[in-house]
């Protein structure tokens, strides 16, 4: 898809409103220039960057080297270097992991990447992560310790595990965009599946698995392989299980082995904590699925990160932004990738990135861009 590469400054076209709300309508407003912040804020910005082991990347590395004779290019545009990916031993930042894998299913091409690579990992490549859940005595206790113990492989993403009549691990993003990611986390989600199957040694499905970004559907083959219900475009990443799942044993379960590695996990944590979060990227994770309900507002967020709405406003002012900024910029990266989905029309994309019509949505797509949204898509 061309032409949704190019946007133009945020002056052009700024004045206009389309909802009573200001907090819905498309931030057309006079605002600092981005060139206005200095680096002092731009700095502030960066205060963690979150890494993982980076078994994903090397994985979508070795697959390109196979097929992509510009494979080095594409790892330069991601701002990684042959040599991580090559030294198992070099913890990737997250955020280019992401990028490296939009560019390698991009370039391949193969939309369903992360599914793929974790049909094909060898479980035991999760590392001391692997042994400690292989040595517990049920599923639960696992699952419990990939709570504890996942940002050992992967900081960026935090695991949580719930036994509240059903049995669910869910995911949440950690000082990285989870707009970004698509691959990552259908990576993440499909290796638990397997990782649960594998400890019970039994074809166990789960009830459902809920995405937060959107697709239209999966492939029968790999709808098959999950054996259940899909959610895309829900307000949470998340696996379910049916009742009682977690009291399943694990034929490996091994409690001196379990307490030795959890001695290493607990030593390997106190080796990395990662500093405070950007405010920026916390706002867009929690509007992101706040916008197609109509409560893209400040006073909305401030309240589900725990704050004031002066508060949050003064956080994100360290950093160079204001919400207005985040969200307008949010609706941006959204709406480009909502047009790339064939079978959504303008109207629903609209509704999705919380505007109150389509009009609203088209003209805030002009100023973007400089073109209507259906001209974009066409091309």
């Amino acid at each position: 898809m061309s032409g949704l590469t190019t946007r133009l400054p945020r002056h052009v076209g700024q004045g206009t409103k389309f909802h009573p709300d200001p907090e819905r309508q498309s931030s057309d407003r006079a605002r600092q220039p981005r060139s206005g912040r200095n680096g002092h804020q731009d700095a502030a910005r960066i205060s963690a960057v979150p890494t993982a082991a980076g078994g994903i990347a090397r994985a979508a590395f070795a697959r390109a080297v196979l097929s992509l004779p510009d494979v080095a290019f594409l790892v330069k545009r991601a701002g990684l270097s042959v040599t991580q990916l090559e030294d198992p031993t070099i913890r990737i930042p997250v955020g280019h992991q992401i990028a490296f894998l939009n560019l390698v299913a991009d370039r391949l091409p193969d939309e369903f990447l992360g599914f793929h690579l974790a049909k094909e990992i060898d479980l035991r490549e999760l590392g001391l992560l692997y042994y400690v859940q292989a040595s517990s005595n049920t599923l639960g206790d696992a699952l419990r310790r990939t709570e504890r113990y996942c940002s050992i492989q992967n900081e960026g993403v935090v695991a949580k595990y719930r036994d509240d009549g059903a049995m669910r691990v869910s995911l949440h993003y950690n000082a990285v965009r989870r707009l970004s990611d698509r691959h990552q986390v259908e990576f993440f989600v499909t290796v638990l599946v397997r990782l649960c199957r594998h400890l019970v040694g039994r074809q166990l499905r789960p009830v459902r698995i809920k995405l937060a970004h959107r697709r239209t559907g999966l492939p029968h083959d790999l709808a098959a392989c999950f054996g259940c219900e899909f959610v895309f475009g829900s307000a949470a990443d998340e696996i379910e299980y049916a009742p009682a799942s977690g009291r399943l044993p694990i034929a490996s379960a091994d409690d001196y082995l379990n307490k030795l590695l959890e001695k290493y996990c607990e030593e390997t944590l106190a080796k990395r904590r990662l500093g405070a979060t950007s405010w920026r990227v916390a706002v867009e994770n929690t509007l992101a699925p706040l916008l197609p309900h109509g409560q893209g507002r400040l006073s909305e967020v401030s309240a589900k990160l725990g704050m004031t709405a002066r508060t949050l406003e003064r956080r994100l002012a360290k950093e160079g932004v204001s919400f207005l900024d985040v969200l307008d910029d949010l609706r941006f990266e959204l709406a480009k990738r909502y047009l790339q989905e064939p079978n959504l029309p303008i109207s629903e994309i609209a509704w999705l990135l919380g505007y109150a019509d389509p009009s609203a949505f088209s003209h805030s797509f002009r100023r973007w861009t400089g073109n209507p949204p259906r001209q974009l898509r066409a091309s």
